[in-house]
């Protein structure tokens, strides 16, 4: 069925050619000379697009505009002018057209327009379709030939571009196709963690990590200028890529990164190294009133301000004026908006955002959030909405306002859990769904990273006996008692704390205000 075009022009005669040669495409054209007639139409038929000329007698083509989008606000309006001005393009554009074309008009020039903007969305699936399916082969083949945690890095950012890509594609075949290979790239990569983590740990040649990356990264910010330190909890790296417009709103981008969490990619864990800048059993050792173990009573990320004031002071940042703040709430993040002045003078100004954490809980214990989010695709839409109406977009337009340079950044990921393997513990074995530390596990050696020597990984052992197990790719850990249950109720959630690609390689963004 061909589209349906209405031109409005009041030299509409003298584009007779024009219009046959587009009807000659496929198009179908129903031209009328003046605004009045138009509306008319528009109010009985229904038509995919409008081309109208700016300069007319009467009802003008920028007065038309708030007419044609009361009768039909769907309706995609293309303007034909001969003025450049600058006024008359913002109050086009302000009017929400979708294109304008410079007179003279050339036929080509109005067909390209119309396939933009009526054929866009399948021209696209149809590129990206092709594109992966020429790729396929080389992600497959690139997949046996990674060996260096860089490499790993740019693969996972490739296949990361790819699901972005085939958030806009209908066809779910090859976005299915895609994830297995994302599948396959984690069995990998939990082979490749297994064989690397303890040497990042004591060797030179390592990544950057949750207890190096204050130092290492942001450190020289913070002398240079003042710096706000956004802390997503839970911030994967494609949502990161899908939330990034709202922030170059503000920011231009000085650099884009990556860094490596640490094991268990929790927050109890990392977030308390990425502050202190110390591996887990490095601050239970020097604060031993202030970190908890996984059985223990208390608020596992309570001290994260007097972890990074201890860090400033060790790297030299101890002049420095800092605020720590944390929103667990929409009411505290208008709070923070509202008294944004009152922090602008600091030099380090650190935001703790939680809401991506609590989200992606809620779609484990809220139905309707469960429904929401139904899949990475549904998760990043719904991350981006958020973060779109929030008031943290109004605080970082202050923080650009105010000369900060912004550094975001995350203390793990999460990942969307699929497949239940059988844990057997005590009872001071740690709840969590992809690790577990405790004296008396029994696990299948397939699905997990058990670790017999936590203090190789720095990290705390509750009792001498003690071991940690870390779930690979989608697995989820499950105890044998109400098993069926337990695994209707976890599986198809995101969880963290375990080994996988989304968990493990998260970003690192430095930009500065525009």
């Amino acid at each position: 069925m061909s589209e349906k075009i209405l031109w409005i022009d009041d030299e509409i005669d003298l584009l007779k050619p024009h219009i046959v040669f587009l009807e000659k495409k496929g198009y179908h054209v129903t031209p009328v000379n003046n605004v009045n007639e138009a509306l008319e139409l528009i109010d009985s038929e229904k038509f995919a697009l409008t081309l109208i000329d700016e300069n007319m007698p009467g009802i003008s083509g920028l007065e038309a505009i708030p007419m044609i989008k009361e009768k039909d606000n769907s309706l995609k309006i293309v303007m034909v002018t001969k003025s450049e001005e600058e006024h008359i393009m913002e109050e086009a554009i302000g009017s929400q057209i979708a294109d304008y074309i410079l007179k003279p008009v050339n036929p080509n020039q109005i067909l390209l327009s119309l396939k933009k903007n009526l054929q866009e969305d399948n021209l696209v699936e149809q590129k990206t379709i092709l594109q992966y399916q020429q790729e396929f082969r080389n992600l497959s083949m690139e997949l046996s030939y990674l060996r260096t945690y860089q490499e790993w890095a740019e693969y996972y950012k490739k296949i990361v571009n790819w699901e972005i890509k085939f958030d806009k594609v209908a066809d779910n075949e090859f976005a299915d196709l895609l994830q297995s290979q994302k599948e396959e790239a984690n069995i990998q990569f939990s082979k490749f963690i297994e064989n690397n983590y303890e040497d990042w740990l004591n060797g030179n040649e390592k990544p950057l990590m949750s207890h190096t990356l204050f130092k290492e990264k942001i450190k020289q910010e913070v002398e240079k200028e003042k710096v706000l330190l956004l802390m997503v909890d839970n911030l994967r790296y494609d949502q990161w890529k899908v939330i990034e417009p709202l922030f170059t709103k503000y920011y231009n981008k000085v650099s884009e990164d990556y860094y490596y969490s640490i094991l268990p990619t929790a927050t109890q864990y990392a977030r308390n190294s990425f502050f202190a800048g110390l591996m887990p059993s490095e601050i239970e050792k020097r604060f031993p009133d202030k970190w908890f173990n996984d059985n223990e009573e208390g608020n596992k990320n309570e001290f994260e301000r007097d972890f990074l004031e201890d860090q400033m002071k060790r790297i030299g940042l101890g002049s420095k004026s800092m605020k720590y703040l944390k929103v667990l709430n929409a009411d505290f993040e208008r709070k923070i908006y509202d008294d944004f002045n009152q922090h602008k003078n600091n030099d380090l100004l650190v935001i703790v955002y939680n809401f991506i954490d609590i989200l992606s809980h809620a779609k484990t214990d809220n139905h309707i959030v469960d429904q929401l989010i139904r899949d990475d695709k549904t998760f990043r839409s719904l991350t981006s909405n958020w973060f779109e109406n929030s008031s943290l977009i109004k605080i970082i337009k202050l923080a650009a306002e105010s000369g900060f340079k912004l550094v975001i950044t995350t203390d793990h990921g999460t990942v969307y859990v699929k497949k239940p393997s059988k844990v057997v513990g005590d009872r001071e074995t740690s709840t969590n769904i992809r690790y577990k530390t405790g004296k008396s596990l029994t696990y299948d050696d397939r699905d997990v990273w058990a670790v017999t020597n936590p203090e190789k990984l720095f990290l705390p052992k509750g009792n001498l006996s003690s071991k940690y197990i870390f779930a690979k790719n989608n697995i989820f850990l499950a105890y044998p008692k109400n098993y069926n249950h337990f695994v209707n109720y976890y599986k198809e959630t995101y969880q963290h704390g375990g080994i996988s690609l989304e968990e493990c390689i998260i970003p690192i963004s430095i930009l500065e205000p525009k």
